[in-house]
């Protein structure tokens, strides 16, 4: 059964930073590209940014270009995502997910205020 549980979420003050994290389970991690999505309060499903599965490749949008880095651990099965200089309208639940597929896991929140 494919499985993600994604964690390192929290509060935080604008300017702060997160980790996320995602460990996968259920599939072959290290053959599929990888991504993060999120979906801000009462907002509908936004990508954030994908790796490709060897990690060679990574791309962001222009929303947390700059600020958010994608990495992966192909021997730990684990997604990570480094979240710096946060605002307050990164404030959402954060997915991790195959790119395409709806995330059908519970996410991390994160919360972004002072």
């Amino acid at each position: 059964e494919v499985q993600v549980v994604e964690s390192g979420g929290g509060l935080v003050q604008p300017g702060g930073s997160l980790r996320l994290s995602c460990a996968a389970s259920g599939f072959t991690f290290s053959r599929y590209d990888m991504s993060w999505v999120r979906q801000p309060p009462g907002k509908g499903l936004e990508w954030v940014s994908t790796i490709t599965y060897d990690g060679g490749s990574t791309s962001y949008a222009d929303s947390v270009k700059g600020r958010f880095t994608i990495s992966r651990d192909n021997a730990k099965n684990t997604l990570y995502l480094r979240m710096n200089s946060l605002k307050p309208e990164d404030t959402a639940v954060y997915y991790c997910a195959k790119p395409g597929d709806s995330p059908r896991s519970q996410g991390t929140q994160v919360t972004v205020s002072s």
